[in-house]
């Protein structure tokens, strides 16, 4: 389907092309292409998406759902993943899809796309890693009793945003020899799961009920609004390839590289996820047990009815780890993004978040303030039951159209586009208008409330949390308008240029 104009892999002079692209290289080319794609496979991470908002799953159109609307999205983030990658070929900047659209529609397209990309990244941030406490509270629930109320995984997650600041500050060569364990570790967990729970238990579900079951706790009548809803889990799951992108000023052949990063982070999650979650379903035990388990994370509970008190601790330890890689991996995205967009004169206080370490070659600033924006996102979960749904919203409403803007400038383009080494060719724009419009879809659908009665508690908050940025970044506008540009746009001297670009301390 893709072809590389220039052999599938002649590598490129990636520093002469960053140039051409108006910056100075200041950030160290360290990461292969396997990197690369790890990192996107880390954030997508299966065994962070799909456990988390099983739960939620199980109630939002139950099995039926969660299988065939995996396997359907998946095919439809394919196309997303493909048309992005096109463009990302042509782009491969830090700046990733604000520079692409800035490039190709302008100012305004790339200033709003910016701020949604870093709305869902930093939303990422925060979904990802309190996961990861809720699931260590589980772990500790199980093995000591400990009871995870919201204070004390509050707690966790803090610690765990701290682990992930302080590994992000050593530089992307860590950063990618972790990234790379975790591809084979998330590899290894789901086979290790869904083989322990084919083979321990006695009791599975059957076919049926795993592949039609449908239940309906939302409140809502409509069988299908319910069941477009239960595609939550699916589309935030897959999300957060863009760290290929992201990622592409430190990464060797970035023209293919990251492009091919991006689809393989795709497809590869697309096939192991729906193999997890098959496992999952067909080991549940009592479905009213599960959904109301005391761990407070369903997935727990199948794995301790299935396998007992020892085996589901240390299969809980498998997905923490997991979870924790793929924290790790968003804040290495998150905060080139960061980076990036203050590169550009775009955040408040943006000589301070482009600064970059001259011993680890790495942005130190940006990765702190990525941490700490991620963390106060969070702390509406100490009040509200329902506050982790709602980051998790805010993630996917945040940077699912991000996605799509790239894509629908550049269908706008035509010919005016010129792509890079990696491209769909002749199936550029029906993959391109299939993506947009998906995207489009998801938007609105995720901006919908998800319960019923629709309560202070129930609120989908995820629409305001979109309203708020919008009008925060438009009275920003007029504030840094003067400063912002990519330095295709921007009133710059070669010497204020340089200077921006570099931004070494």
């Amino acid at each position: 389907m893709s072809r590389t104009s220039n052999g599938p892999s002649k590598p490129h002079d990636e520093e002469q092309r960053l140039r051409e692209l108006g910056y100075r290289p200041v950030l160290a080319r360290r990461m292969g292409g396997f990197g690369n794609f790890a990192i996107s496979f880390s954030v997508i991470s299966i065994l962070s998406g799909c456990m988390t908002l099983y739960g939620f799953g199980l109630g939002a159109g139950g099995p039926a759902v969660m299988l065939w609307g995996w396997a359907g999205v998946g095919l439809f983030v394919l196309c997303v993943g493909l048309a992005l990658a096109e463009v990302t070929s042509a782009y491969p900047t830090s700046g990733a899809l604000y520079y692409m659209a800035d490039r190709l529609g302008g100012r305004r397209w790339g200033w709003y796309t910016g701020w949604l990309n870093l709305l869902g990244l930093l939303g990422a941030i925060a979904g990802i890693d309190y996961g990861a406490a809720l699931f260590t509270g589980a772990f500790m629930n199980l093995r000591w009793g400990f009871e995870p109320t919201p204070e004390k995984t509050m707690l966790i997650f803090v610690v765990i945003l701290l682990l992930h600041a302080v590994l992000n500050l050593f530089g992307v060569r860590l950063v990618s020899l972790l990234n790379s364990v975790s591809v084979w570790w998330h590899l290894a967990g789901v086979a290790l799961i869904v083989g322990a729970l084919a083979i321990v238990p006695d009791h599975h579900q059957s076919p049926s009920f795993v592949f039609t079951e449908f239940v309906n706790d939302t409140g809502w009548s409509s069988p299908l609004y319910v069941a477009a809803i239960g595609l939550l889990l699916a589309q935030y799951t897959f999300s957060g390839y863009d760290a290929s992108a992201h990622l592409s000023e430190e990464t060797s052949n970035a023209s293919v590289s990251a492009a091919r990063g991006i689809v393989r982070s795709i497809w590869v999650s697309w096939i192991a996820g729906f193999v997890l979650l098959m496992g999952l379903t067909f080991a549940i035990q009592d479905y009213d047990t599960t959904r109301a388990t005391d761990t407070g994370v369903p997935p727990a509970q199948i794995l301790l009815d299935g396998l007992g008190t020892d085996g589901a601790s240390a299969l809980l330890v498998v997905v923490i780890v997991a979870q924790l890689f793929c924290g790790n991996a968003e804040v290495a995205a998150a905060s080139r993004m960061v980076f990036a967009f203050s590169r550009d004169g775009a955040l408040p206080g943006s000589g301070l978040w482009r600064k970059v370490s001259v011993r680890t070659q790495t942005p130190v600033a940006a990765v702190w303030l990525s941490v700490v924006v991620a963390g106060l996102l969070a702390l509406p979960s100490l009040y509200s039951a329902t506050a982790y749904g709602a980051v998790t919203a805010i993630n996917v409403i945040g940077i699912t159209p991000a996605y799509a803007i790239p894509v629908l400038l550049r269908l706008r383009a035509g010919d005016r586009f010129q792509p890079g080494p990696w491209s769909l060719g002749k199936w550029s724009r029906p993959i391109g208008w299939t993506a947009v419009t998906w995207v489009a879809f998801v938007t609105v659908l995720f901006c919908l409330p998800q319960s019923s009665p629709v309560t202070v508690d129930t609120m989908n908050y995820a629409s305001v949390a979109l309203a708020v940025v919008l009008i925060l970044a438009t009275v920003w506008w007029y504030a840094a308008r003067r400063s912002y540009g990519t330095p295709a746009t921007a009133a710059y001297s070669d010497q204020e240029q340089a200077e921006l670009a570099e931004g070494i301390v």
